[in-house]
């Protein structure tokens, strides 16, 4: 039996949200930095440098930064370091000296990263300045193990994390709004939604907000900014009921897996579905010569190929403007969750299905 999972309650009403959590304010953003660097003091499970040359190379640029001049030709074989991505999350309003949590990924083939130690590693943005610089010692959420040629391996040994591990050198500016406006996103464009935000908020500023369009929301705020802190404040907790969306099924052809919101529809219609199976088995068979004839003992592979089709009865599924019975008639259907992909984009086809269906 397939299992259609459900993005809400049955027919659940909307409920209010605070506009915080329907909106955010046009400025006001994060900004992702990065970084190449190099972890120490593994426990031997680096990388092996003759496969990632890359890191030789990083350990001699780094060790002639600090006065040490490596002979040339010298042929390093490290077994303690890793070379690794560093990436981060500079949040709004970030002043220099604020510490910031950084992620660290291993980019070689080092087996661990468990107990190691980052160097050292500017964090760049997206315009190449230096907006932070990170290091520390690594969070490495797992554990693993070899001998003999058996390994064990629990979590995952290749990347981790550093709690702080980063300081905010350079700040961003981020202006609260233009002038005397400022201007809330909508997360989803909705004009509905966006009609509401601005009652909401004209019933606290009379005559303050106004709607650009269906995602864009234009408020009169103070001018001085002690005073527009707390106005913004004091807007984007204010609640408001969404509208319901538009009905939409999303289907992930890969995995098999179906969701609906509960504006779906189903007309009345009739589907006939039928499953095919390929089988193939392998059978040995041994030929085995006559006495004396001097032949050889031979072992032969005999193939069986099996093609099956189950016939698919014609079913009446019954329509449904809850998604209650939307969910009813489907598993009606008995079909496996990927015949039901299948089953969904025919409905559609034939107008049965009142939604919109989206494939990822």
């Amino acid at each position: 039996m397939s299992c259609v999972m459900l993005s809400g309650i049955f027919a659940a009403p909307a409920a209010a949200e605070r506009i915080k959590d329907l909106a955010s304010i046009a400025g006001v953003r994060d900004n992702q930095l990065v970084g190449y660097g190099i972890v120490v003091g593994l426990d031997g499970s680096g990388d092996q440098t003759t496969q990632t040359p890359f890191t030789v190379q990083s350990i001699i640029s780094m060790l002639g930064n600090m006065g040490v001049t490596l002979p040339a030709g010298t042929s390093l074989q490290l077994k303690n370091v890793a070379a690794v991505m560093v990436t981060a999350t500079l949040p709004p309003f970030a002043r220099p000296g604020q510490a910031i949590d950084v992620t660290v990924s291993s980019m070689g083939n080092a087996k661990s990263l468990r107990g190691g130690t980052l160097v050292m590693t500017p964090l760049k943005g997206a315009d190449g300045q230096v907006y932070a610089l990170a290091q520390g010692n690594m969070v490495v959420g797992g554990a693993g193990g070899q001998a003999g040629g058996a390994a064990q391996t629990i979590n995952h040994l290749s990347a981790g994390r550093i709690p702080g591990g980063a300081t905010v050198e350079r700040a961003v500016p981020a202006m609260l709004g233009q002038g005397e406006y400022v201007f809330f996103e909508l997360n989803d464009t909705d004009f509905g939604t966006a009609r509401r935000v601005v009652d909401a908020i004209n019933m606290v500023a009379p005559g303050s907000a106004e709607a650009i369009n269906g995602r864009s929301i234009q408020v009169r705020a103070p001018l001085d900014v002690n005073t527009r802190v707390a106005f913004l404040g004091r807007i984007e907790n204010l609640d408001v009921t969404p509208v319901q969306q538009a009905a939409k099924v999303i289907v992930n052809s890969r995995t098999g897996s179906v969701v609906m919101n509960q504006t779906v529809a189903l007309l009345n219609c009739a589907v006939a579905h039928g499953n095919l199976t390929v089988t193939v088995n392998a059978q040995p068979q041994v030929s085995q010569p006559e006495p004396l004839s001097r032949g050889r003992t031979v072992v032969t592979q005999s193939g069986l190929v099996n093609i099956d089709q189950e016939g698919g009865a014609l079913m009446n599924v019954r329509g449904g403007t809850s998604l209650a019975d939307v969910v009813k008639a489907l598993n009606a259907l008995g079909a496996k969750p990927m015949d039901l992909v299948s089953i969904l984009q025919a409905m559609k086809s034939a107008g049965a299905l009142r939604a919109e269906l989206e494939i990822i």
